[in-house]
């Protein structure tokens, strides 16, 4: 089976004035049709920067690519022009943004934003844009399969007038507005209260399910990884340390990171373990350091991981970038 994601080498750096900072170093994932992929990892490691670039948001200054390849669905999309980045942004790949009020134009109407996007949808795989009723009656259609209330009045409501919940299934209806085959969700509950993000989430799972889409989902949360995808990437520092089976790498981490990771969510089974913060700091991505990235924090550190940069390999049924993984 042909992968729908493939990317290879893929390093790409963020100019500033204190000078570049190397966000993604040597990333290599491949997503296969119909996968429920999650990607975890401390704030500012890479997540969704790597997101962007699947789409080619993040290739414009300060954005600097330093190398390596995205193709998707066997297309070369750094060798998109601009009719094909419109038809891959939608149709080929839909994102949903952890922040609604960022993404929903507040002077605009719901009903105004969604049209737009339909019309723009039409144009870009070639269609005559439909008119404005024909839009309006499939932007209710896909509110109403969010499980809003009375979807025809909502276009008309602007989104200061919407619950953040409300909000956030707005995106989820537009992110589907060009029928996707890959949906990227970028920590979509983070501005939500815990009950309202267990309904989106599970919104999520029943859409990829109905739509048979491919699910990339960015979170720091290694409890929504666990419900909702099969696989977790594990970043560090624009790096992949560890990659495999959910219940796998959860049950038996072999990377240092992963389970440090682990150990510091709170076990609610076994209060009187106390949860474990893992010691130091981030590198600086405008130095970082030489070797494994991780090896200044890490305890089970040798000299080797202080000069080598690991590579990933195949170990006890996962893909771990680690020199010790064997001996974990």
């Amino acid at each position: 089976m042909t992968p729908l994601l493939d990317i290879r080498d893929w390093r790409l750096a963020f100019d500033g004035f204190e000078g570049r900072a190397q966000v993604l170093d040597g990333i290599n994932l491949t997503v296969m049709p119909g996968e429920t992929i999650g990607i975890v990892g401390e704030t500012g490691c890479g997540k969704s920067v790597l997101a962007r670039s699947v789409a080619r948001l993040v290739d414009m200054p300060p954005g600097r690519i330093l190398g390596g390849s995205i193709h998707f669905d066997g297309q070369d999309v750094m060798a998109m022009n601009g009719a094909a980045l419109a038809r891959l942004r939608g149709h080929g790949i839909a994102m949903i943004f952890q922040d609604p009020m960022t993404y929903l134009n507040p002077v605009f109407s719901i009903g105004a934003q969604m049209v737009d996007v339909i019309r723009a949808h039409d144009r870009a795989s070639g269609q005559r844009p439909r008119n404005s009723a024909a839009a309006r009656k499939k932007a209710a259609d896909l509110l109403g399969s969010m499980r809003l209330p009375e979807p025809a009045g909502m276009l008309d409501r602007y989104p200061h007038e919407l619950s953040g919940g409300m909000r956030q299934r707005v995106l989820i209806a537009m992110a589907l507005i060009g029928t996707p085959r890959l949906l990227i969700a970028d920590e979509p509950t983070t501005a939500l209260d815990v009950t309202i993000q267990a309904q989106v989430l599970r919104l999520i799972a029943e859409l990829v399910a109905m739509h048979a889409l491919t699910l990339m989902l960015i979170s720091h949360d290694l409890g929504v990884i666990g419900a909702l995808c099969r696989r977790v990437v594990v970043m560090y520092a624009g790096t992949i340390v560890e990659d495999g089976e959910a219940t796998t790498v959860f049950a038996n981490p072999r990377h240092p990171y992963t389970r440090g990771l682990l150990a510091a969510v709170p076990d609610l089974e076994k209060p009187q373990h106390r949860a474990q913060p893992i010691p130091g700091q981030i590198p600086n991505l405008l130095s970082p350091p030489s070797g494994c990235r991780f090896h200044p924090r890490c305890a089970l550190a040798v000299e080797q991981c202080t000069r080598d940069k690991p590579v990933m390999r195949d170990v006890a049924g996962r893909s771990v970038a680690c020199h010790l993984a064997e001996h974990a």
